[in-house]
């Protein structure tokens, strides 16, 4: 047992940790930026990317569900699946629209 003036090892290294410098990192370092989002990228774009890309997996959902319904595949689980990440990106754009013009408008209340 400790007596109340010592310290614990594991305590003391703990508090070490607790206590160092966080290391500094600049932009783009520490946190992957994913290969479409560059940062010299426009915002605008970076939102034309994401719609493309949901588009794209709700095309391709059509046509593995059209595949399946002209009897060209039997891969219905693929087709379900392909349906539901199309729905849930869907979901998630919409989202994040939301999200957006709801900071758009708290902008727009903002009294300069």
């Amino acid at each position: 047992m400790l007596s109340i003036g010592s310290v614990n090892p594991l305590a003391a290294s703990a508090l070490q940790r607790i206590e160092a410098p966080l290391p500094k990192v600049g932009l783009g370092q520490g946190i992957p930026i994913p290969s479409g989002a560059q940062p010299t990228q426009g915002f605008g774009n970076l939102l034309d990317g994401l719609v493309a890309t949901v588009d794209g997996k709700q095309q391709a959902a059509q046509a593995a569900t059209r595949k399946v319904l002209l009897g060209e595949s039997d891969q219905l689980h693929q087709s379900v699946i392909a349906m539901q990440e199309a729905s849930v990106a869907f979901t998630m754009m919409v989202e994040v629209r939301n999200k957006l013009v709801e900071s758009y408008q708290e902008l727009m209340r903002m009294q300069v």
